[in-house]
């Protein structure tokens, strides 16, 4: 080699070089004058003051860096210096062993090489180790063949050209040092070499991509005739080789050897013969599994072995994406996968966060296995591979093809030069301001001189994987739309088909009509929505149900696609848009909530428009309607659609936001409804009496009363009047229940727009009592003639509507007899009878007793009727236990030191899945049936709407009845102490 001319040593010329550290720089060329001739070819590394530092300890060490570079050739040479500045590592280790460990090209024979070094024959079909310090003989053979390669990386003019061959180099190394492992296992273990084992190669390894350090995913097979001695010499083996391979010892490990892909993952055994792997796949396999079998091939071992494995295998694997719920499941867990990536470490995660390497892989998987069932041209392991017969295939756009491989690319020669600065195995960008300067200039110093030139760019390939998903995966099913009906494009929209039903669709037939629908034509609208097509495909299929998803979109859609307002919502607003989406995947009833109010679809774009609003605005809002129309039918539709309105906005937040197991903002609404009800019956008779007679104010009792109303409740009520002066008590009377009966129609006429049933029978007597008394009729009543079941319902009542200080007298009488009057033996008793006969008789025939949430087992009656028994009992000389809603009830009696934090929590957690699964059974079927309400979902599509709806994922139904089946034992064995004992 000719030296190169030497560089002025100026500040600004070793600026322009490269170099950082100027001080140290210049007392480095001072002290080695040598050094000067090589400043040119130094400034082309990553770090020219880490390659100057590096050259200065081989002078030290005794290594005549002239004679080396003159001996190694320009080629190898400029390789050297690369790699010093490239990974500080491997160049620690060059500056120990040069001049005795010399570089060298690439070879293609490291299998012979690493298998002569523990002295195996590499020409027989089963080699055996004859050394006694094998291992280390190994690694130090392995880490030389490495530094060649690592070497030709940095040192490649074009290393993104160059990245697909250098993972290839490194996939075929590791293959031969899990070989020459197995030879040194075979040596201790199997000495004749009569057990057949075959290593099988999966993730990246399988793909020949793999990383410079990365675990290495195997699974270890033997042959089906093997007995049980030879399989756990088999076994033996396998866990030799993973430890020559990963254990500590004089030589730094290799890599870590993972077998957890294998069958039952680390709970199932080790070694398996290939009869029971395949029979396992064939029964027991998760759809993931399948997915982490694409990519399997030997890799070491008995090949025909392996091999008959990988044959066998394959059917399995390109039938997996026809399996109900494939995709989606596989995709729940790319999202499990990328939400486990820390807040902190997202912007520097380069595989599992969004726009990373996972994104690539994912895609591409994907559309290998949907059209790989039908197409064995693209059934290959390695991913850029796969981008170009995808692309031959039709099945991606050439463009798109193209810029999916040049970010894969990008992100993997990233990530080798992160892992080969200090050899960790790591995704991570560094922190430091050198490390990423000397990352940045580790691709090309010319195009990224700087860490920001780098960070630049690679935020913008990020952004671009993003979205090559959607427009990869999803855009040719809308652009499929465009050719149906057309018969030289069928194959088109049966590709489109199979691409939707493989994400959930049920009916991909429907959807893809829907897709057209939405998309056809010319108009502004069409044209959005086509634009937007892609995404919103893809954010149905992520829901419970697709299908019903996407046509109700076309619905609502063709009601109010006109409006400038709902175009531009779905066009700005991507919150917006994703919610309703998800809404309507998951929510039956919100098709008809929003073709009710469609300007709802808006409050979707900020949370602040999904919380509640003031119980006072609602009031004064109701106020003014009732001033502005005289009519009470006319008023009281205009306050209906109060009550609409706010029953949409909970509805919408529990679906978008996770269900709510206690919203008392809907019973506030419903007190809105009723006091302008009440106001208007009260208006109307005084016009047509021409006098105003009595003072009314309505009770809430029950569920209303304990403001737990939720979708579908009864709403219990009550009325207590007063006469005015003047009017005779009898006639006093009469218009009370004149007004009572107005009150009913009023509310029932407009329940279809968001009223719910009407109920009056908790009143003295029930049916047969008068609808209205006096607070004078009521005290006698409940003095002379109540029974004890009636004193635990008052435990629910409270003022909901009307005259508030006619309330306060009634409340004034009502208290010392619901909470004074001492509870006695037979009381308690009559309590226990009534419960019991509930349990016995109001269970609906057929039903399941475990799964009925409201009367079973630990369901919701079981623990009021726990808590009201326990208010009884103590509410007299505890005040704070006086609370008319369950939950603070629950807390009072654990801060009273009547129930144990524990059993607090065991009641609470009951009370609340039971009610969140009552209402988000409304909200996936839209169904107010009891027998829809009460009861975990049978079937299965109503399952998986309940549960996504619940936040447990699509896939979730045997989840959710686990924790009620928990929760439900629970709080049972609570009331068995309380209530029964």
């Amino acid at each position: 080699m000719t030296p190169a001319h030497s560089a002025s040593t100026d500040s600004v010329a070793l600026r322009k070089l490269g170099f950082a550290k100027l001080s140290a720089t210049r007392g480095l060329l001072e002290e080695y004058p040598q050094l000067n001739q090589y400043l040119e070819l130094v400034g082309t590394t990553a770090d020219p003051d880490l390659v100057l530092l590096q050259l200065a300890r081989m002078i030290e060490a005794g290594t005549p860096i002239d004679a080396l570079a003159i001996d190694m050739g320009d080629n190898l040479w400029k390789r050297e210096v690369h790699l010093l500045g490239g990974s500080r590592a491997l160049g620690d280790y060059q500056v120990v062993k040069a001049p005795q460990v010399r570089l060298h090209e690439v070879t293609t024979t490291s299998r012979s090489e690493m298998l002569q070094a523990v002295g195996a024959d590499p020409t027989v079909e089963r080699p055996i180790a004859k050394m006694d310090d094998a291992v280390n003989a190994m690694r130090s053979r392995y880490r030389e063949l490495l530094i060649d390669i690592a070497a030709a990386d940095l040192g490649a003019q074009d290393p993104l050209t160059q990245l697909p061959a250098i993972s290839s180099h490194l996939s075929t190394l590791a293959d031969a040092a899990i070989e020459t492992a197995l030879a040194v296992a075979r040596m201790q273990h199997d000495p004749h070499g009569k057990i057949r084992l075959s290593v099988i190669a999966l993730g990246k390894t399988g793909a020949r991509e793999l990383n410079y350090i990365s675990d290495v995913d195997v699974m270890f097979l033997t042959a089906d005739d093997a007995d049980e001695e030879e399989i756990a010499v088999a076994s033996a083996m396998a866990r030799t080789l993973s430890t020559c391979c990963s254990a500590p010892s004089s030589e730094p490990p290799l890599w870590v050897l993972d077998a957890g892909l294998r069958p039952e993952g680390r709970d199932g055994a080790l070694v398996r013969t290939v009869a029971s792997a395949l029979d396992y796949y064939r029964k027991w396999a998760a759809n993931w599994e399948f997915q982490a079998l694409l990519k399997a091939r030997v890799a070491a071992g008995d090949i025909e072995l392996g091999e008959s494995f990988v044959e066998e295998a394959g059917p399995l694997v390109w039938s997996a994406a026809s399996h109900p719920g494939f995709v989606r499941q596989v995709r729940e867990m790319r999202l499990q996968v990328e939400g486990s990536v820390r807040e902190a470490d997202r912007g520097r995660e380069l595989k599992l966060s969004a726009g990373g390497l996972r994104d690539v892989e994912f895609t591409v998987q994907l559309l290998q296995l949907v059209h790989g069932q039908n197409d064995p041209r693209v059934r290959v392991a390695n991913t850029l591979g796969a981008i170009e017969l995808l692309a031959a295939g039709g099945y991606i756009g050439r463009a798109h093809a193209l810029a999916l491989s040049d970010a894969y690319r990008f992100l993997r020669l990233i990530e080798h030069r992160v892992q080969l600065r200090s050899m960790r195995r790591t995704h991570t960008l560094p922190t430091s301001p050198e490390a990423l300067r000397s990352l940045a200039r580790s691709i090309d110093p010319r195009t990224y001189p700087t860490w920001e030139a780098l960070d630049k760019a690679l935020t913008v390939v990020r952004k671009e994987v993003r979205s090559l998903h959607e427009d990869v995966y999803y855009r040719p099913i809308v652009a499929a739309t465009a050719t149906l009906g057309g018969e030289e494009d069928v194959f088109a929209a049966e590709v489109a088909e199979d691409r939707l039903r493989t994400i959930g669709y049920q009916n991909p037939a429907g959807a893809l009509r829907c897709i057209q629908a939405l998309t056809a034509g010319t108009s502004r609208r069409a044209m959005i929505q086509r634009n937007l097509a892609p995404v919103l495909i893809r954010w149905f299929s992520q829901g419970a149900d697709p299908d019903m998803g996407i046509l109700s979109f076309r619905t609502l859609s063709e009601q109010i696609g006109s409006s400038h307002w709902y175009l531009g919502l779905l066009r700005d607003s991507s919150s917006a848009a994703s919610r309703l989406c998800h809404i309507l995947s998951n929510s039956r009833w919100a098709e008809g909530a929003l073709a009710t109010i469609p300007r709802a679809v808006t409050w979707l774009d900020s949370d602040r428009e999904l919380e509640p609003r003031n119980k006072k605005e609602l009031v004064e809002e109701a106020h003014a309607l009732l001033g502005r129309h005289p009519d009470a039918e006319s008023a009281m539709r205009r306050v209906a659609s109060i009550v609409t309105r706010e029953v949409t906005r909970a509805g919408l937040s529990d679906a978008t936001m996770g269900v709510q197991a206690w919203r008392p903002s809907l019973s506030d609404a419903v007190d809105v409804a009723v006091d302008a009800a009440l106001a208007l019956a009260l208006r109307e008779r005084a016009e047509q009496e021409g006098r105003r007679e009595v003072r009314m104010a309505a009770i809430a009792m029950g569920r209303y009363g304990g403001r737990e109303t939720s979708y579908g409740s009864d709403i219990d009520i009550m009325f207590v009047h007063s006469s005015l002066p003047g009017v005779e008590e009898t006639h006093g009377h009469a218009a009370a229940i004149h007004v009572a009966n107005r009150v009913r129609s009023l509310l029932q006429s407009h329940k279809q727009e968001g009223m719910v049933q009407t109920d009056f029978d908790l009143r003295p007597e029930g049916r047969a009592g008068a609808l209205s008394r006096t607070v004078a009729s009521y005290d006698e009543y409940y003095r002379r003639w109540s029974s004890t079941w009636e004193r635990q319902a008052l435990l629910r009542a409270r003022f909901a509507a009307g005259d508030s200080s006619l309330g306060e007298d009634f409340f004034h009488m009502l208290d010392p007899l619901r909470w004074d009057k001492e509870l006695l033996p037979s009381d308690i008793r009559d309590i226990r009878l009534l419960k019991a006969r509930m349990e016995n008789e109001r269970l609906p025939r057929g039903a399941d007793p475990n799964l009925h949430v409201k009367l079973g087992p630990g369901g919701l009656s079981d623990v009021e009727w726990t808590v009201q028994l326990l208010q009884l009992r103590n509410g007299g000389a505890n005040p704070a236990l006086r609370q008319t809603s369950t939950l603070p009830a629950i807390q009072a009696l654990v801060e009273a030191d009547f129930l144990s934090e524990d059993e607090g929590e065991d009641l609470q957690r009951a009370w609340t899945l039971a009610s969140q699964i009552r209402s988000a059974n409304v909200l996936a079927s839209a169904r107010l049936q009891p027998e829809r309400v009460d009861n975990l979902p049978r079937r299965p599509d109503q399952g998986s709407r309940v549960a996504t709806l619940l936040g447990l994922g699509t896939q979730g139904e045997s989840l959710l009845v686990e924790q009620w089946r928990f929760a439900s034992r629970r709080a049972r064995a609570v009331m068995d102490r309380y209530f029964w004992g």
